[in-house]
């Protein structure tokens, strides 16, 4: 299973249950979404913790018991990977929501590959 559709369910799915966290599996390329998605503010922090086996445990975010995310659209998956130039990047809910695109240079939102005009896989949208 794709690390990143697996975290980004997971992280919905608290969402959706009202619960406070939730937690997985550490990698780096996890990290690297999350850091981006505390940036746009759609989770309120993350931490690493463990030696041997790294569990990373997420905090969700919720104003006025409104939780910070309304729903995801996952484009890339293990048996299918979505590519996607600049020139080709949309939109998310006109403006409201992100996609995120995984480059060589690391993970990106549409608006700064639009402006770095960088290509790279589609993972997802978040709104």
């Amino acid at each position: 299973m794709n690390p990143i559709v697996d975290i980004i369910i997971r992280i919905k799915n608290a969402y959706m249950t009202r619960n406070e966290s939730v937690s997985a599996q550490y990698s780096v390329y996890k990290v690297s979404v999350l850091e981006k998605l505390k940036q746009l503010g759609y989770i309120a922090d993350f931490s690493v913790s463990g030696d041997v086996k790294k569990i990373i445990n997420i905090k969700l975010k919720y104003e006025n018991s409104v939780p910070a995310l309304t729903d995801v659209k996952i484009y890339s998956t293990s048996g299918n990977r979505t590519y996607v130039s600049y020139k080709d990047v949309k939109s998310v809910m006109s403006g409201m929501g992100y996609s995120l695109i995984s480059t060589s240079r690391g993970i990106f939102t549409n608006r700064e590959i639009k402006k770095m005009k960088l290509g790279g896989e589609l993972l997802f949208a978040i709104w």
